[in-house]
């Protein structure tokens, strides 16, 4: 009976090494490549090796090894990445046990931690793998003044470590009327700017007292906004109207802190405005329900913004409902046929959002080197009736 063990074992080893090997050691064709890093390649190759990006070019220029496993596309882009969203922490089931995007139990909790609740194993991060999404910065969601911290993932891995690109990147901030109502305070605007107008001159004596002599005792809160102040972490002000979006300016300029805009259905009533402020935008979702501080979102927003040369990305956001969030694909085909155009979509969904969000190192673009985040496509990627027939992350066949 041990030997029969034995026997039914050594075909399951073999298939795990041969799909270890070949996983190590992939060329990808396609009909059209679009490397993000020059125009398309017609007839592409990408060939992918120990993870990452190992060489790209036409078939008449790349020589494929005989020993790499070979996939064909119609067409071929970097993995895409989304912006902003909640995937991870909020799960797909809608229940209490798997919403942990917002503790309503304070207005201001820069001290909370993405990763800490981050599940890499959750059924809305397959969902978006499947769609050709392989890089996500996600954490704690609108509703709270300050509600916490955000990271960067890749859609692959069993456990939030293999799954970690940057475990705290931003710190996320609601302005406006986007409060949940769960938070009995602030009640009005003007109570919520100056609540975080203290919090941030707390903020400054604390970092005093941090890079100087003085004794003080840690503050978790406090650490976080110190590192907000000195560029460690960036702002994500999720604000909708235009006042408000000023306002998040006129805030920033008082305290000097690197921020993103996020959402800003009304950016297109003030371009001029913010593209002296230089803040870059993570825009609306394109198809956003049109109610409340958002009433007023257009199409049109990201390519306005994009023709005045402000840096955006796209984003699925957060969805009251199940499954919790969009798929940016989608919001990208709209946006493209709302003035956009197809490739600066593409661009906004790849190198763009990487550049946006300081990995531009590692992903976003079809480069020698990079990791070898790769999505593939029977049509047009931001057609909605296009199949994704193949995603590859950190060079691993993840579909």
């Amino acid at each position: 009976m041990r030997l029969f063990k034995k026997l039914l074992l050594i075909p399951a080893l073999l298939l795990v090494f041969s799909f270890n090997t070949a996983e190590a050691q992939i060329a990808v064709k396609g009909e059209t490549v679009y490397t993000m890093a020059g125009d398309p390649i017609t007839n592409g190759v990408v060939l992918i090796k120990d993870g990452k990006i190992e060489r790209v070019g036409s078939a008449s220029d790349v020589n494929i090894p005989s020993d790499y496993e070979v996939h064909e596309a119609k067409v071929v882009t970097p993995g895409f990445i989304d912006a902003h969203s909640v995937v991870g922490l909020a799960g797909h089931l809608n229940q209490d046990h798997d919403q942990d995007q917002l503790e309503t139990s304070s207005a201001i909790q820069p001290e909370l931690r993405a990763i800490d609740a981050y599940n890499a194993r959750e059924a809305l991060v397959g969902h978006l793998r499947d769609h050709g999404i392989t890089t996500v910065h996600t954490g704690h969601g609108p509703g709270a003044l300050i509600s916490g911290q955000t990271m960067i993932v890749k859609t692959a891995g069993e456990t939030v470590e293999e799954s970690t690109i940057v475990p705290a990147k931003m710190l996320a901030f609601t302005l406006g009327n986007n409060m949940s109502r769960e938070i009995s305070k602030p009640g009005t605007r003007s109570k919520g700017i100056a609540m975080l107008r203290q919090e941030f001159i707390k903020a400054q004596s604390y970092l005093e007292k941090r890079n100087g002599d003085e004794e003080y005792s840690m503050d978790l809160g406090m650490e976080a906004l110190a590192d907000l102040l000195e560029g460690k972490l960036t702002a994500l002000v999720t604000v909708h109207k235009a006042n408000d979006i000023m306002t998040a300016v006129r805030l920033q300029e008082e305290f000097g802190f690197p921020m993103v805009l996020d959402g800003a259905a009304e950016a297109y009533l003030i371009v001029d405005e913010l593209k002296k402020a230089g803040h870059p935008v993570i825009i609306h979702p394109t198809m956003i329900r049109t109610y409340g501080d958002s009433k007023n979102a257009s199409f049109e927003t990201a390519g306005k913004l994009y023709e005045a040369g402000i840096p955006i990305a796209f984003q699925s956001g957060y969805e009251g409902y199940v499954p919790k969030t969009r798929v940016i694909s989608y919001e990208a085909g709209v946006a493209a046929a709302n003035g956009l155009g197809m490739e600066n979509a593409l661009k906004v969904l790849t190198i763009d959002a990487a550049e946006l969000l300081g990995i531009d190192n590692r992903v976003g673009s079809l480069e020698a080197g990079k990791d070898a985040d790769v999505a593939m496509f029977d049509g047009d990627p931001l057609e909605y009736i296009t199949n994704v027939t193949g995603v590859i992350i950190n060079g691993e066949k993840v579909k």
